[in-house]
């Protein structure tokens, strides 16, 4: 499951992602996010470890944003024979998610990133969530734009699905990105909707197809509250999601969850 790649506009891209969560020990993960900044963020070359495992093990993309450790690691499983397809998200900031600041986000040097990641084997650049979910409209179509002029596919990423969903489609010209990164997990864990019973996700799920975008589902383990197993069981019956970006933060983790994910 999610191991071929998605054609699409000339371009392929690699169904299972490799997600930076972990490696940026994003505070989302509690007080594991302790433990990943000086495991992971602190120390690339366990970053890239982990990087090569997921390589190993068949993992053929890697989402990066413009931060010289995660960089760093990623050079690192390069030079180890790593050859990926980078999925850049454009526009990350330093901003607290758990208390984001939209206003600040909209100050990043969105234009870096994109001059950066040109020079990547990079098929496929997105959003930052912290500036979509801003809805500065304007805004997130200037850069879009942007990406666009580069000869790469581009997409919006957001933390609120419901809520973004509901808005896209009266806000913005849909023809300028073709790639949507949501969360979605059985849980509904770090999702914006509150119930996630059988009527509620049709609900949802629908909401998106409306969309008729490229969905790359992410937090499918729900920043680590499911097991793999779980999670993965789940999507078995999910089809409406193209890719998935699934963060790991350990080689043993990579080794098993990638394993198992092959077996759905």
């Amino acid at each position: 499951m999610f191991f071929g790649d998605l054609e699409y506009k000339d371009k392929k891209i690699p169904q299972t992602i490799l997600g930076y969560g972990p490696f940026m020990a994003e505070l989302y993960y509690g007080h594991r996010s302790r433990l990943y900044l000086d495991d992971l963020y602190n120390n690339p070359q366990n970053a890239c470890d982990v990087i090569v495992e997921a390589y190993n093990q068949g993992v053929r993309a890697i989402n990066l944003v413009n931060n010289p450790n995660l960089l760093k690691a990623y050079d690192l499983a390069v030079d180890a024979g790593c050859e990926m397809k980078v999925i850049a998200t454009i526009g990350k900031s330093d901003v607290d998610y758990l208390n984001p600041n939209y206003d600040v986000a909209k100050e990043v040097d969105w234009e870096g990133d994109i001059e950066l990641f040109s020079q990547y084997d990079c098929p496929l650049m997105i959003v930052d969530e912290f500036i979509v979910d801003g809805y500065d409209w304007r805004l997130n179509s200037k850069i879009l734009n942007r990406i666009n002029d580069t000869g790469a596919l581009s997409g919006l990423v957001t933390a609120f699905p419901s809520k973004t969903s509901d808005l896209l489609l009266s806000s913005i010209d849909m023809d300028l990105f073709d790639f949507y990164m949501i969360p979605y997990n059985s849980l509904s864990y770090m999702m914006d909707i509150s119930a996630f019973n059988a009527s509620k996700r049709k609900e949802f799920v629908d909401k998106v197809k409306k969309l008729d975008k490229k969905i790359i589902a992410t937090r499918i383990l729900a920043a680590g509250v499911l097991k793999p197993k779980e999670a993965f069981a789940f999507y078995k019956n999910v089809d409406f999601v193209d890719a998935i970006c699934m963060g790991v933060a350990k080689v043993s983790e990579a080794q098993e969850d990638f394993e198992l994910l092959k077996k759905y």
